[in-house]
């Protein structure tokens, strides 16, 4: 059984013809032991961001913070991580549900998310540090290497607040630079990651 598009054989008992769409290439994993910084430099350590790929996306598996309420942020660097500066432009809005299921809502959050500037840009707000709550998402930037535009980006996540809110987050905008992107780092607002997982991929 297989899917024929104007004669050419796209898919053929669950296998996908070469060269049609992308795929995810594993490059390197990190993960939080009471870790301050977590950071993808190219060329360290195995890590690739560079023109090999013109899409990178980076998981987030169950992130879980030493202090209570905190935001998980990241930055951008050019110059290999000696300094994360790069001033971004973003927006962000959340939906939550209460787990009593009392309230729910969807909020355009423009105070814990929006931002203009060098610093640190929230991925998600206010992350409990419960034994059961965590962070799960993603963040996917593109084309790091271009020295013509900025560095778009979009990131999605799912966390348990620290007041016992299931919260989705979507972030979106772009490092305002046209200089080659080839470092990030994610970190928390306050104390350490605990535990947790970030696993690059490129995009073939």
């Amino acid at each position: 059984m297989g899917l024929i598009s104007n004669g050419t054989t796209i898919f053929d008992n669950g296998s996908m013809a070469s060269g049609f769409g992308g795929s995810l290439v594993f490059i390197k994993k990190l993960t939080a032991s009471s870790s301050a910084t977590l950071s993808f430099v190219d060329g360290s350590d195995g890590v690739v961001l560079d023109d090999t790929y013109k899409e990178y996306v980076f998981y987030f598996k169950n992130l879980h913070p030493a202090n209570d309420g905190v935001d998980i942020t990241f930055n951008l660097s050019t110059d290999s991580g000696s300094n994360y500066n790069v001033s971004k432009v973003t927006t962000y809005f959340t939906a939550y549900n209460l787990e009593s299921g009392a309230t729910q809502g969807l909020i355009y959050d423009s105070a814990n998310g929006d931002m203009v500037g060098t610093g640190f840009a929230n991925i998600h707000r206010d992350l409990g540090n419960g034994n059961d709550e965590s962070l799960s998402g993603y963040f996917h930037l593109f084309n790091p290497s271009s020295s013509v535009f900025v560095k778009h980006f979009i990131s999605s996540s799912n966390l348990i607040q620290l007041n016992d809110q299931c919260i989705v987050a979507y972030v979106a905008g772009y490092g305002n630079t046209t200089s080659a992107v080839n470092a990030i780092q994610f970190k928390a607002s306050s104390g350490n990651i605990d535990a947790g997982d970030i696993c690059l991929y490129g995009i073939a």
